[in-house]
């Protein structure tokens, strides 16, 4: 029987990492949990042995229920009833399915109901589910909001609401509203304190939003009257229950069917405050924003697996002028490339995500007791690579989801442009992971600061200190070499010190940051697949880091040589059109 996990063993790769152990120690923080639950592992072996378990299950389910409806969830999406959004009919078998078995909540302590899961596994999870279906992904991925409840919220707020999202009842994040997408300072939702009914009442409209009929939302409105910047919104937590909220429409949209994409009417819906008033954008919003960039990285590499397999699949089989497509150089060089794509890609979500799993337990350790001066040292650490990687992680896999997905079509041929075919909905769903939850261009601006002042620069040498095996070593001296072009072309963009020539040419700089970022993982996780021992992972990587690094030349060479050819005073002639004269 099919399982989205066991047939693909480099996702199990991914949890023998070095990182994995610092990471469970501060998850499980002695295994104190196994005296009280009997579901609790006991030491590292049975930790690991707990996540394989549960991304099997995921495997299973993603397989043989949610990949299979998933066609007719595409045909038939949401629809909208007396004001309420009523899912696709086997999207309720996906979730009965992953209720059924026990996928909510992962993320969350023990003592709420959850199963205290890191990101790693959550993304792994996340990333299977994408792979069946991308538009359940975001359904069943919302349930991440509850860490922002959980960071942010009262202990009584969490008591109320985390063993709800463990027994599977689904959450959204409304922020964006008609006149407020990526500019959310403009948020003008009205958040009022009633005296007279004890609570906040939120008047005003929300768009776009994803699952936007939920069971829970976190709410960004403007609590503070008179106030026209971020410093006026606060987070709100409103419960469908309570009602006051209606669905005015559902979005028509090209792809990713299953989502619904709600616009909601709030009339004096009864709402609690989440954490401290003014801190809503500043300080939860970019919580909640980093945790679905990571999510949507997750996404994007699930649809580049299943994209992969598709041209893969339809490669071996289509027979063309006597001999099976795969055998042509132009198509074997188009799967070489997109499976590089995907390898890199996994690599880098998942290192992101170690980085962040660090972080974030020594954040809720140090909720508990204060830390050590070295844990403090370790969280500023892991904070500040997980700020650096996640904008790389979301912009780079969503552009690589888009560009497989593109390929997967190419090889099909005319076949792939008819909707029989499963590539085309790849191709649709796959289109928006570049836009929503920030565009790959507001990740380029969310990247650059720690690549214009050395940051990056500095983490890539530290990386390049790393010993590959033998047969890798020709290949690392490319990537070496690139790393000096790199540094070269970074410092002559810095010269130019002109603000409007550094934001121009910020999306160049951050592909090659990425790009050598990627080579440089790619070709360590050759490396260490050989030292453990699995020789076909190790041949597999390395096929995979001899593409990526090669793809990486033309690339950092090619963009290398734009950067260094550019003078600022010819900005004016890219400029697509001059702004218009002031009156």
């Amino acid at each position: 029987m099919a399982n989205y996990y066991t047939d693909h063993p480099s996702l199990a790769f991914h949890l023998t990492h070095p990182l994995m152990k610092r990471i469970v120690e501060l998850k499980e923080r002695d295994f104190a949990d196994a005296k009280e639950y009997d579901y609790a592992p006991v030491d590292y072996e049975d930790t690991i042995e707990n996540y394989n378990r549960l991304l099997e299950i995921t495997g299973d389910v993603c397989a043989n229920i949610i990949e299979p409806n998933s066609e007719s969830v595409d045909l038939e999406g949401p629809h909208l009833e007396n004001g309420r959004m009523i899912y696709a009919s086997k999207t309720f078998e996906n979730l009965d399915a992953t209720r059924k078995a026990g996928l909510w909540g992962l993320s969350m302590p023990r003592r709420y109901g959850g199963l205290n899961v890191p990101n790693v596994t959550f993304s792994m999870a996340s990333e299977l589910i994408a792979a069946a279906d991308a538009g359940f992904q975001n359904v069943w991925s919302l349930q991440s909001c509850i860490d922002t409840l959980y960071e942010f919220g009262s202990e009584e707020q969490r008591q109320k609401y985390i063993p709800r999202i463990c027994a599977g009842e689904t959450m959204s994040m409304d922020l964006t509203e008609p006149d407020a997408g990526s500019d959310l300072q403009r948020v003008m939702l009205k958040a009022t304190y009633s005296e007279e009914e004890g609570c906040w009442l939120l008047n005003g409209v929300k768009r776009f939003i994803t699952n936007g009929d939920s069971d829970i939302h976190l709410v960004l409105a403007r609590s503070e009257e008179g106030t026209k910047d971020g410093r006026g919104l606060s987070m709100f937590i409103y419960d469908k229950r309570q009602g006051g909220v209606n669905v005015r429409h559902i979005e028509h949209k090209l792809g990713i069917h299953g989502s619904p994409t709600c616009e909601l009417t709030y009339k004096n819906a009864k709402a609690e405050l989440c954490g401290s008033r003014k801190l809503g954008l500043i300080k939860y919003v970019m919580a909640l924003m980093n945790g679905a960039r990571l999510g949507i990285a997750a996404q994007s590499v699930g649809v580049e697996q299943e994209a992969y397999n598709e041209g893969l699949k339809y490669a071996r089989e289509r027979a063309q002028f006597g001999k099976k497509i795969i055998e042509f150089p132009a198509v074997y060089d188009m799967l070489a490339r997109m499976k590089a794509k995907l390898d890199a890609g996994r690599s880098l979500l998942y290192q992101t995500a170690r980085y962040v799993d660090i972080y974030k337990c020594l954040e809720d350790i140090q909720r508990e007791r204060q830390l050590t001066a070295e844990e403090r040292a370790e969280m500023k650490k892991y904070a500040r690579l997980a700020d650096a990687f996640t904008p790389l992680a979301k912009g780079m896999n969503s552009e690589y989801a888009n560009q497989n997905a593109y390929d997967a079509i190419s090889i099909h041929g005319g076949s792939g442009f008819i909707m029989e075919y499963k590539s085309q909905r790849l191709y649709r769903d796959a289109r928006i992971f570049s836009i929503y939850e920030g565009t790959t261009q507001l990740q380029v601006v969310a990247a650059i600061r720690y690549i214009t002042n050395g940051t990056m620069l500095s983490i890539i040498k530290d990386m390049a200190e790393a010993t590959v095996s033998d047969e890798l070593a020709a290949l690392k001296t490319r990537v070496d070499k690139l790393i000096a072009i790199y540094e070269d072309a970074l410092a002559y963009v810095k010269e130019l010190n002109n603000q409007e020539a550094h934001d121009y040419l910020a999306r160049r700089l951050y592909d090659m940051t990425a790009e050598i970022v990627m080579s440089l993982l790619i070709l360590d996780d050759a490396t260490r697949a050989k030292a453990e021992g699995n020789e076909e992972l190790a041949a597999e990587f390395s096929k995979s880091a001899n593409v990526y690094v090669r793809m990486a030349e033309e690339d950092v060479v090619g963009k290398a040589a734009y950067v260094k050819a550019f003078n600022a005073a010819d900005l004016k002639s890219f400029r697509a059109a001059e702004p218009a004269a002031e009156a």
